[in-house]
């Protein structure tokens, strides 16, 4: 094996191990905040539960797609959904962070994991469409289940990421649910 190769690819590990401690806006059920890592690990979770009810998607793809969406945030952090503005500078930015991210690794590797990324980005193959709506879908999910603190906007869920979610039969189906659990919580002022 090339010493090199194995040098750089962890280094790329080790500066992805960060996503362990980049903290987004959700809480866990125990009143926690959620980490990125632990966002990315239950979409995978997420998209493996429902494999079977996604005839026809490469579910590698998929779960690849997953993996690699919020990379970046290893770099500059999570910027939450109810702060960002400008969208394009919010691109750009993880763009740069991705290649921060991924210099260390080798051409090959390299090509592919910001191809995933840019493909996730783009949202334009069936994959990448269902990798948006199912990330859309763990926040929401997240943002249900957990202790979150008091004045917390869960009005802000019911439009969040609603025309991804609405683009498959699966995703508008448990967008569907979600939206009744998060009326759930806010009538009853959780």
């Amino acid at each position: 094996m090339d010493e090199q190769l194995i040098q750089g690819r962890l280094a790329f590990l080790k500066a992805a191990e960060a996503l362990k401690d980049t903290l987004r806006s959700g809480h866990t059920a125990g009143g926690r905040s959620e980490s990125t890592a632990e966002h990315s690990w239950r979409l995978c979770l997420l998209a493996l539960a429902f494999e079977d009810q996604l005839p026809g998607v490469d579910m590698l793809r998929l779960l690849k797609l997953c993996i690699v969406h919020d990379l970046g945030e290893a770099i500059h952090g999570d910027i939450p959904a109810v702060a960002q503005v400008d969208k394009e500078a919010k691109q750009l930015q993880e763009r740069q962070d991705m290649l921060e991210l991924t210099a260390s690794l080798d051409a090959p590797l390299r090509t592919q994991v910001m191809s995933l990324w840019e493909e996730y980005d783009a949202a334009e193959t069936p994959e990448a469409r269902l990798a948006k709506a199912l990330d859309k879908l763990e926040t929401v999910l997240q943002h249900n289940q957990g202790k979150n603190p008091p004045g917390f906007d869960y009005a802000f869920n019911l439009g969040y990421g609603q025309h991804h979610t609405a683009a498959h039969p699966l995703t508008a189906a448990i967008r569907a649910i979600l939206d009744r659990e998060t009326c759930d919580r806010m009538n009853s002022g959780q």
